[in-house]
């Protein structure tokens, strides 16, 4: 095999197993719905559609193992469908199992490694199945390596079908191979006839490679339903033209599909009337009598195809069998979707920010020069570059209810192992983000369902004797909010126990032991590393490790965590996340001859600086009054310890009201510059040490401008003003509260 050959295939493969995936995902959410409502069919037809494509894909690839394996919890769904088998929760357990089984098994595909626990597991829960299947009825089934269906000598014997097949011109464009069904047939029963139609191949020069021109008439000797035949080709009947004659039709039957397939074309009519003959099907007497000059030709039952006719020697302009195939256009088209690599796509974000750049430098030139016609192609420029941006960022947005739906699986098994009943709500599973974020924070959803099922929500028997229901509810929400993301979990527990939390945090030497901490600073003591209230340690929690690792990860994407609790009623863990890591709309300040940028979605306005909020080289923060509410300020100034910069032009300085969810702050900045495209550059490491800085970027002039960390500067403007606390030495101000200092914090 070629260097190119083996490219080729490397790329299906990897394309099969990213379907495999997505089918996995359907198959599980179709058994957990199952579950829940078992007369509903639709999803038991689902999830047998999942383990149908999987089985058939791989059998095509030669992957025995995953077939084997998959046919025996398809063979369990057909019973499932048949109704000679209940569903009940042994079943779906069993199901279940297979999922994760055939996952582990298309692991082994991708690694190329065979791990002999895993053939163990395939066997023993085959076996499994199989008891199964046979407690329903069924017989036990000899697995086809190649078309692991069926195939018994009734089936070989029972009375002919006839098959007409139309593959329409864009067949292979979607990925389909009508030999792989032609296949897949003969699990069923045996292929005693076939002759492939291929008058209404273009000639070489007309030829399109991608389209398909080929139709295929067989007989197919076996004793399976017509529901089981059709089955073969549900996945391609969009793209193929299906007639199914039963072996009871009649000639007239049989003499209406003739008219059908060749309504004006006498040589496909007769080569279609002769090769029906051949396999054995009589047409009306008329017609017989009309094709009585001309013998049948005789037909292989395993034939290769016949030679075309004369006919097809010139390109056939409009076939009426094509068009009658698939139509021109299919309600899909518009929705078709390519696979394009990350990296590449990371690599058009990246160009696309350095272009951002590239437009305020121009914007910069067109002002030195004072040129009004440079200034408009400037602007036009940055126009055309905004659009750019956003729809190469809008290229990496991805739902994040296809990561909520995993949560279900999640859910139900955790439930069962501590004996809870837990009921998962999802909504707003349509909200997008950034999917480098969504693969980062499926980590930190996963630890926070986890432990709010085993901490949060109480028992059946400690739900009712509270007045609650016995079932607990479970939320997973996300929204959008100024310009950021928002994912809550929630549930309808028992909420925090601050006492409980306080007392364990003095115990460990977390606080002082006197410390009078308002509710919300207690809250976040949980995100401590090494804090936990277990009383011992399971296979869930109480190892003290992983909330404060849900909270670094968190603020790693420049987002932060909140704690709202309500004892007795539940608690709520929201995430605040910005909609993307790579470039935003910013607000461009300058304090002490150093730019400062911030976000333009969190920017409610600006205003003159109060005269309560004068300078002061010993005050960084205080209190002033906004139209009647008491709002905290903070001097970005004295914060970071800039010198006093020189008089701006008006001898006035601004105050930015910004927002931080339900909070409002002012920021006294030096100087107003306006609205900035900024592209997100990382820190160095060796200025980790900044506070309240989540990263930079360029200016169009090539200096660099700081992007300040709001969140951080709003707790530390309430800290410096509330002064409820001195933290100890080992405490530092973060985003969302208290965490460990790191090392070189100022």
């Amino acid at each position: 095999m070629s260097r190119d050959d083996d490219e080729i295939l490397a790329v299906a493969r990897e394309g099969f197993l990213d379907e495999a995936g997505d089918m996995l995902r359907q198959f599980e959410q179709a058994l957990l719905v199952m579950e829940e409502h078992p007369q509903d069919s639709e999803n038991l037809n689902a999830a047998f559609r999942a383990a149908h494509t999987i089985k058939g894909t791989a059998g095509l690839f030669g992957f025995e193992a995953v077939v084997a394996f998959t046919h025996e919890a398809e063979t369990l769904l057909e019973h499932l469908r048949s109704g000679t088998l209940a569903v009940d929760e042994h079943v779906t357990q069993l199901l279940l199992r297979s999922r994760d089984q055939m996952e582990a098994l298309l692991d082994e595909v991708r690694t190329g490694a065979r791990d002999a626990a895993v053939a163990e597991v395939s066997r023993t829960l085959g076996a499994e199945l199989r008891a199964a299947a046979q407690a329903a009825g069924g017989q036990p089934v000899e697995v086809v390596a190649e078309a692991p269906a069926l195939q018994t000598a009734d089936a070989v014997a029972a009375g002919p079908w006839l098959l007409s097949l139309r593959f329409g011109p864009d067949a292979l464009r979607n990925g389909l191979d009508p030999l792989a069904f032609l296949r897949y047939l003969e699990s069923l029963g045996r292929v005693a006839g076939i002759r492939l139609l291929t008058e209404h191949i273009p000639s070489l020069a007309a030829l399109d490679p991608e389209s398909c021109h080929i139709g295929v008439e067989l007989r197919f000797d076996s004793a399976a339903s017509r529901q089981d035949i059709e089955q073969v080709f549900e996945f391609c009947a969009d793209d193929c033209d299906i007639a199914i004659l039963e072996p009871q039709a009649d000639a007239s039957q049989r003499l209406a599909l003739l008219e059908r397939r060749a309504p004006q074309d006498e040589a496909l009519h007769l080569l279609l009337s002769q090769t029906w003959q051949s396999f054995g099907f009589a047409l009306a007497p008329a017609q017989e009598a009309v094709q009585g000059a001309a013998p049948p030709p005789t037909i292989d039952p395993v034939a290769t195809p016949v030679a075309p006719s004369p006919v097809a020697a010139t390109p056939a302009p409009a076939a009426p069998v094509a068009a009658a195939a698939a139509p021109a256009r299919r309600p899909g088209d518009d929705t078709r979707f390519i696979r394009v690599r990350a990296d590449k796509l990371d690599h058009l974000i990246d160009l696309i920010g350095e272009l951002v750049i590239a437009s305020s430098g121009a914007q910069l030139v067109a002002q030195q020069e004072a040129s009004a016609a440079f200034m408009e192609a400037a602007l036009r420029i940055e126009g055309l570059v905004e659009e750019a941006r956003d729809g190469a960022l809008g290229l990496r947005m991805v739902p994040v209810g296809d990561t909520f739906s995993r949560f279900q699986r999640v859910v139900r098994d955790l439930g069962k192992q501590l004996g809870k009943d837990v009921e998962l709500v999802i909504t707003g599973g349509d909200t997008e983000l950034d999917k480098s974020m969504v693969e980062v924070i499926a980590d930190p959803l996963m630890h926070l369902v986890r432990n709010s099922m085993d901490h949060g929500l109480e028992t059946p028997e400690g739900r009712q004797a509270a007045g609650k229901p016995a079932a607990g509810k479970l939320r997973l929400n996300a929204y959008h909010e100024a310009g950021a993301i928002v994912i809550e979990v929630g549930d309808d527990g028992r909420g925090l126990n601050r006492e409980r939390i306080l007392a364990k945090a003095i115990e460990r030497g977390l606080v002082p032991a006197h410390a009078d901490l308002a509710d919300e600073d207690v809250d976040q003591l949980i995100f401590l590393p090494g804090f936990s209230t277990a009383e011992q340690v399971t296979n869930v929690s109480g190892r003290g490790v992983g909330m404060d690792v849900v909270k670094r990860n968190i603020e790693s994407l420049r987002g932060q965590i909140r704690v709202y609790s309500r004892p007795g009623k539940g608690a709520t863990m929201q995430i605040r996340l910005p909609l993307t890591l790579a470039m935003i709309d910013g607000f461009l300040t300058q304090v002490g001859g150093v730019c400062y940028v911030l976000p333009l979605e969190i920017v409610s306005e600006c205003i003159d600086v109060p005269e309560a909020c004068s300078r002061d080289a010993h005050r960084v923060s205080g209190c002033f009054d906004l139209r009647g509410e008491v709002l905290p300020w903070l001097d970005v100034a004295a914060f970071y310890r800039h010198a006093p910069a020189p008089q701006t032009p008006n001898g006035r300085r601004s105050l930015v009201i910004v927002r931080d969810g339900m909070k409002r702050v002012g920021l006294i900045v030096d100087r107003l510059m306006g609205e900035h495209q900024t592209v997100l550059k990382p820190l160095s490491p060796i200025f980790r040490h900044l506070r309240a800085i989540a990263g930079s970027t360029i200016l169009g002039s090539g200096e660099v401008a700081l992007v300040l960390d709001v969140p951080a500067l709003v707790s530390s403007a309430v800290l410096h003003t509330t002064r409820s606390f001195t933290p100890p030495p080992h405490l530092a101000v973060s985003s969302s509260g208290l965490q460990p200092a790191l090392s070189g914090d100022a």
